[in-house]
C-alpha cells in the first residue's frame, strides 16, 4: 500500500492545477480500495461552503453544482468534526441529506476523510459502495493516511490554480500563502522567477575524442562563470564590506582545482564529453548534500546547484541574455542564491521570496544586512507561475499576497508608507537618549555579525554590541580562521565600535549552524553537540579564538565575552579556566589588557532555573531568548510546520524571563537581552519592567524600541507587567499589550497581518 500510495502522490504532484490533481486523486483511489465511487468536495475560501469538485461513479454534471453548507450532511459532518466518519447505511444517519442529480442513491455505505492542512478543513476525501457494509480498519486508515499525505499536494494545486485563474473586470484572484519571516519589513512589486535554462539533471552521456577540446571549453565555462561571480560581488560593493564578500569566495571555491572542479577534469581526461562529466559530478554532489540533516550543509546543495547550471548553460553556448529588472522587483526562485541576489541593481530590488530555505541561510544573512524584506519556506508558492505577476510580502508575519486586489494593495501601501514615514521621524532620535518619561535609562544595543552591520548599526545610535556572531567568519571560510585572521576580525569590530562595548559570543556552531568543513552529523542536533559543548571538547579552537579576542582588544578595553549554550556551573568554570589561562599566555607575550568582563547566555531551560548560581561565578547574564522560546516550547522556529506554535510572548517564557532577571537582581549582576523579542517594541516595554539592564537587538528595529520607551513611565510599564504575569494565554498577553501600546499613541508599531 505504501507504493500504491507514493506513486498516486507523485502522479499529483505533476499535475498543472487543481482539477487535474482531483481527478488523479479520484481515480486512482478508487481503484487502490476497489470502491465504486471516490469523491472529493472543497471547501470554498470565500462562502465556506464545501463544493463538490471531483468524482469518479456519480454524475460529473454537478462538477461545481453541487454544495453543502458547513455542518450540512455527512460530508459537512466531517469536515465540522475534522474526523472520518465510516458508516454501514448512510441514509439512517441524521445528517444523512439527499444531493438532489448526484446519482447517490443506490450507494449506501459511506467513508469520508478530512483533508487538512496546516490546520484548515480544505475539504473531504470520499469513498462510496452499493453494498451495505462498514469499510474496515485497513480501509479506512488508507483514506485517512492518503487525505493527510494529499493535504500539502491539494494545497498547492489550489494555489496554482487560483494563480491561473483569470481574474474578473475589476475584480483579483488574490492569494495568499503562509512562508517563513526572513528580514522584516512591506514590499510591493513584481515578480521576477530566477530560473537558469540549463538543466543538469537532462544532460546525456556522450564519449569523445578531442579531449582536449572539452578540458578548453570547461575551463572557459568556469572563467565566465567566476567573472560573472565577480561582477555580483562588485554590484554589491556598496552594500558589502570585505568581510560579507567571504561569501563570494566560499561560493567560487566550490569548483577550483583541487575539489569538484579537479573531479570534473578526470572524468573529461577518462572521455566524457564537458557537459555530462559536469553534469554527473554536480548531480552525486546535490544528492550529497541534500541528504544531510543540517541546514547549513543542505544551503550548500543549493549553492553547487546553481553554479553547475552556471557552468552548464556557457557550456551550452546559451549565453545569459541580459535581464531588464522592473522597478520594485521581487525576486522569487525554489531556491534563492547569494548570486542570484547581486544580479539585480540594489536600486531596483524590493523583496525576496524563497520557496525553500530558512532564516539562516546565506540569502537570508545577506537580507537582513541589507534591509530587504523577504520570506523564506514559501513551499506551496507555484514560484514557476509568478513571473510579471504582482505580489506582496509581509516580512513582518512571513506571508505572500498574490494578484493583491486594489483595496487590500492599499492597506498594504499605506502600511509600507507609515513604515517609510515612521523612520524618516525615527531618524531625529538617533543622538536622543533612551530614557522614559519619569527618567529610566535603557540602552539598547546591537546584534551584528557581517561587517555590513557596523555602519547601519551606527548610524541607528546604536550604544554598544550585545551580540557579535563570531560564527559568521568561520561559516564563511572552507577551513578554521587562523587566530592572527581572528584577531584582526575582532579588532576592526571593536574598533568600529570603540568605546562602546562589544559582547564576543565565543564559537556557537551545531544546530542548524555546522561548518563545512567540521560537519556535525547528529539525529536531534538542537539538542546534540554545539555552542559551549563543542569547544570544550575542543579546546584548542576555544583558547585560539580567546586569545585572538583578547589580543584584538589591546588598548581598545571595550572587549565582553560571552559564552553560548551553558547549562550547568561546571561547564562555566572549565571555560572560565581556559579563559584566564589565555589571559595568562597573552600577558607573557608582552600585552598589557586586562581580563575582560566574562558572561553568560541563558538560552536552555536549565540555565533559567540556575540563573543566581551562574549570576554568583559571571560577570554578567545576557538572555537568548530566540533560543530560549525554541526549547521551552519544543518549536523549531525555522520549520513552516510549527511556526504559528512559536510564541515569545508565551506565558511561560515570560514567566522564565522575569526569573533571570529576578536572580540577577539578587546577586547584584547585569542582565541583558539579545533576542527578536527585544527588538519588538510589545515585549521591549515589559523587558525594561522586568528589570533587564540591556535590550539588544537588529538594527533596524533599534529606532522603533527607542521611540516606544521615551513614550511611556517605568512605573506605567511595571503595572503592565503585574497584569501581564496574571494571564494564562499567549492571545491575552499579546492583546494586553497591544492595548498598552494603542493607550499611548504607539499603534503604529503593531504588526497584525494584513488581509
Amino acid at each position: 500500500m505504501i507504493e500504491v500510495l507514493r506513486k498516486i502522490v507523485q502522479q499529483v504532484n505533476a499535475a498543472e492545477g487543481l482539477p487535474e490533481a482531483l481527478d488523479i486523486i479520484v481515480e486512482r483511489v478508487r481503484e487502490a480500495m476497489g470502491t465504486e465511487v471516490c469523491s472529493v468536495y472543497m471547501r470554498d475560501p470565500d462562502s465556506g461552503r464545501l463544493v463538490f469538485k471531483a468524482t469518479k461513479g456519480l454524475n460529473p454534471l454537478q462538477i461545481d453544482v453541487a454544495s453543502l453548507a458547513p455542518g450540512e450532511g455527512l460530508v459537512g459532518l466531517v469536515a465540522e468534526r475534522e474526523e472520518p466518519v465510516n458508516l454501514e447505511d448512510a441514509e439512517s444517519h441524521p445528517s444523512f441529506q439527499y444531493l438532489v442529480d448526484l446519482g447517490e442513491e443506490q450507494y449506501h455505505s459511506f467513508l469520508g476523510a478530512p483533508i487538512i492542512h496546516q490546520r484548515k478543513v480544505l475539504g473531504v476525501l470520499v469513498v462510496q459502495q452499493v453494498e451495505k457494509r462498514r469499510f474496515d480498519e485497513s480501509e479506512e486508515a488508507f483514506l485517512v493516511t492518503m487525505s493527510a499525505q494529499l493535504a500539502g499536494v491539494i494545497a498547492h494545486a489550489r494555489v496554482t490554480g487560483e494563480v491561473g485563474r483569470e481574474a474578473l473586470p475589476g475584480e483579483g484572484a488574490s492569494t495568499k500563502v503562509k512562508g517563513i519571516a526572513g528580514a522584516p519589513g512591506i514590499a510591493i512589486g513584481t515578480a521576477v522567477v530566477v530560473s537558469p535554462s540549463a538543466d543538469l539533471f537532462t544532460v546525456p552521456k556522450r564519449q569523445v575524442e578531442d579531449r582536449r577540446g572539452e578540458l578548453r571549453a570547461f575551463r572557459e565555462a568556469l572563467n565566465c562563470v567566476r567573472a560573472d561571480i565577480q561582477a555580483v560581488a562588485d554590484n554589491l560593493g556598496s552594500e558589502l564590506n570585505p568581510e560579507d564578500h567571504a561569501l563570494f569566495d566560499v561560493y567560487l571555491g566550490i569548483l577550483d582545482d583541487s575539489t569538484i572542479g579537479a573531479e570534473v577534469v578526470s572524468l573529461i581526461r577518462e572521455g566524457q564529453w564537458a557537459q555530462g562529466a559536469l553534469s554527473q559530478v554536480m548531480i552525486e554532489h546535490i544528492r550529497h548534500f541534500e541528504r544531510m540533516e543540517h541546514s547549513y550543509l543542505q544551503e550548500r546543495a543549493v549553492d553547487v546547484k546553481d553554479l553547475g547550471t552556471r557552468v552548464l548553460a556557457y557550456l551550452q553556448e546559451s549565453a545569459m541574455e541580459e535581464r531588464s529588472y522592473p522597478a520594485n522587483s521581487i525576486l522569487v526562485a525554489e531556491e534563492l542564491t547569494a548570486s542570484s541576489l547581486g544580479e539585480i541593481p540594489r536600486h531596483k530590488l524590493a523583496g525576496l521570496i524563497s520557496v525553500r530555505g530558512s532564516g539562516n541561510s546565506h540569502v537570508a544573512i545577506l537580507a537582513r544586512a541589507m534591509g530587504v524584506p523577504t520570506v523564506m519556506g514559501a513551499v506551496d508558492l507555484p514560484y514557476t507561475r509568478m513571473q510579471d505577476r504582482e505580489l506582496i510580502i509581509d516580512g513582518y508575519n512571513g506571508t505572500v499576497h498574490l494578484n493583491p486586489p486594489a483595496e487590500l494593495k492599499q492597506r498594504f501601501q499605506e502600511a509600507l508608507d507609515q513604515d517609510r514615514a515612521l523612520l524618516r521621524d525615527l531618524e531625529t532620535l538617533r543622538d536622543e537618549p533612551c530614557e522614559t518619561l519619569d527618567g529610566n535609562r535603557m540602552p539598547l544595543w546591537v546584534n551584528t555579525g557581517l561587517m555590513a552591520d557596523v555602519t547601519r548599526s551606527l548610524e541607528q545610535g546604536a550604544e554598544g554590541v550585545g551580540l557579535y556572531r563570531t560564527e559568521v567568519p568561520f561559516l564563511l571560510r572552507d577551513r578554521f580562521p587562523s587566530e592572527e585572521e581572528q584577531r584582526q576580525i575582532y579588532r576592526d569590530q571593536l574598533e568600529a565600535f570603540a568605546p562602546r562595548p562589544v559582547t564576543m559570543r565565543t564559537l556557537d556552531i551545531g544546530g542548524d549552524k555546522s561548518l563545512p568543513y567540521f560537519p556535525i552529523q547528529e539525529d536531534n542536533p538542537f539538542l546534540g553537540w554545539r555552542g559551549i559543548r563543542v569547544t570544550l571538547d575542543h579546546p584548542e579552537i576555544f583558547l585560539a579564538q580567546i586569545r585572538a579576542m583578547l589580543k584584538a582588544n589591546e588598548g581598545l578595553g571595550n572587549l565582553r565575552i560571552m559564552l553560548p549554550m551553558i547549562c550547568n556551573t561546571a561547564e562555566l568554570e572549565e571555560a572560565m579556566a581556559l579563559i584566564r589561562r589565555s589571559h595568562r599566555e597573552i600577558l607573557q607575550e608582552g600585552l598589557t589588557g586586562a581580563l575582560p568582563p566574562i558572561g553568560v547566555m541563558v538560552e536552555v531551560p536549565a540555565a533559567v532555573f540556575q540563573a543566581r548560581a551562574l549570576a554568583r561565578r559571571a560577570d554578567f547574564l545576557s538572555v537568548g531568548s530566540n533560543d530560549l522560546t525554541q526549547y521551552l516550547l519544543a518549536v523549531d522556529r525555522n520549520n513552516a510546520r510549527v511556526a504559528d506554535l512559536y510564541h515569545a510572548l508565551h506565558p511561560a517564557v515570560i514567566q522564565a524571563l522575569a526569573n533571570v532577571a529576578e536572580a540577577c537582581r539578587l546577586e547584584g549582576k547585569p542582565v541583558g537581552i539579545c533576542g527578536e523579542l527585544a527588538g519588538d517594541p510589545e515585549g521591549a516595554v515589559l523587558l525594561m519592567a522586568m528589570g533587564y539592564d540591556i535590550l539588544s537587538m537588529n538594527s533596524t528595529s533599534l529606532p522603533r524600541v527607542k521611540k516606544a520607551l521615551r513614550t511611556i513611565k517605568l512605573t506605567d510599564a511595571q503595572d503592565l507587567l503585574a497584569e501581564v504575569m496574571l494571564l494564562e494565554d499567549t492571545g491575552e498577553v499579546r492583546a494586553r499589550l497591544r492595548l498598552f501600546l494603542t493607550e499611548h499613541g504607539l499603534e503604529q508599531f503593531i504588526h497584525n497581518p494584513v488581509g
